[in-house]
């Protein structure tokens, strides 16, 4: 019998293997579309445990494999909106693979930062397709950690953005996040918004909604020009902002309209339905559908999260940890030490 060992990569090995490689963040995004588009993957339901349907806390878990890669992994994450009150982060979560010849499991990974980065690249792999001809000004609501992610993968997407303005609940939370960017990126002037939803929304190129709201933040009033729209978490904008919107784009309508997010509630209230929906963000990628035709569309992107992209983020920090030579490996089981007839000894 063989011995089962696996690589446990940590949060800051993760950090270490996308430092200074920030393209790899939305390129795996892509591949992932393409993989999914050439049924390389299988995708079962996420299964969700919710714990209070007010705060929606729970816990997920979402299993997919990568057919050529002969790769099957699950990502285990909690999403606790309340956390927020109490001073932590509200998604946390670790990503098991295992390989396909034998089913041993191979590794076990932080899932916390790869969400962070992934929810983050799906928007602003949308917005290589769907943000305006010249994106100067972006409106992110919500100033934690999600909301920070966004700002660096657009910066990075979008290098000439001349303003960017922060709303929060909380001031200090705004102004906390134009601390850690204002000396790194001097070129960009920020805005604390103080809890202004329209004055950080109104004339955006791009606005992000970055937080886990229940109920809504974003106006239909808000939306002043065309743009894009980034919706990240859950119900946080008014109807009338998707009842605005020349197209609808998703990551994958199948399983958004599923949940809980607006467009979900819409669909469920037969304010929405299949035609309304102009493509799913693979389409885009694959380019059997059309992103932006001009610069008065306002467009709005809705993601929910997949587990093929989680498991596709995690089977590259795999191989980027074995040629790094990153990560502790662990043995789970020594099949030559364990004596099983003592278990029957009195």
């Amino acid at each position: 019998m063989s011995n089962i060992s696996i690589k446990i990569i940590s949060q800051e090995e993760v950090a270490t293997i996308f430092k200074g490689n920030t393209d790899a963040i939305t390129g795996i995004i892509e591949d992932s579309f393409r993989k999914y588009l050439a049924g390389d993957i299988i995708m079962p339901d996420k299964i969700s445990q919710i714990f209070d349907e007010v705060s929606q806390n729970r816990i997920n878990c979402m299993p997919a494999t990568l057919i050529e890669e002969k790769i099957c992994g699950m990502k285990w994450v909690s999403v606790f909106p309340t956390n927020a009150s109490k001073g932590v982060q509200n998604v946390t979560g670790v990503i098991l693979l295992s390989e396909l010849e034998t089913g041993f499991p191979i590794a076990v990974i932080d899932g916390t930062l790869s969400t962070k980065m992934r929810t983050a690249a799906v928007g602003c792999t949308a917005a290589k397709y769907l943000a305006p001809s010249c994106v100067k000004t972006i409106g992110i609501i919500g100033a934690g950690e999600e909301a920070r992610m966004h700002f660096t993968l657009l910066m990075h997407m979008f290098p000439g953005i001349e303003v960017c303005r922060v709303c929060s609940l909380n001031t200090d939370i705004e102004h906390g996040f134009i601390g850690k960017f204002k000396d790194l990126v001097p070129g960009v002037r920020f805005v604390a918004c103080n809890n202004d939803s329209h004055l950080c929304a109104a004339g955006a190129d791009i606005i992000v909604t970055a937080i886990s709201a229940q109920s809504p933040v974003l106006k239909a009033a808000d939306i002043t020009k065309g743009g894009l729209y980034i919706h990240v978490g859950g119900w946080e904008d008014e109807y009338g902002v998707a009842q605005k919107a020349d197209k609808i784009v998703c990551d994958e309508w199948e399983v958004v309209k599923h949940r809980s997010q607006t467009l979900c509630r819409m669909y469920k209230e037969g304010l929405l339905s299949d035609s309304d929906i102009h493509a799913n963000l693979s389409e885009l990628v694959a380019g059997t559908k059309k992103g932006r035709e001009n610069d008065e569309e306002f467009i709005y992107f809705n993601s929910v999260g997949l587990s093929y992209i989680d498991i596709n983020f995690a089977h590259y920090i795999y191989c980027e940890a074995l040629k790094r030579g990153l990560g502790k490996d662990a043995v789970l089981a020594d099949n030559n030490t364990v004596d099983y007839e003592s278990l029957l000894r009195s």
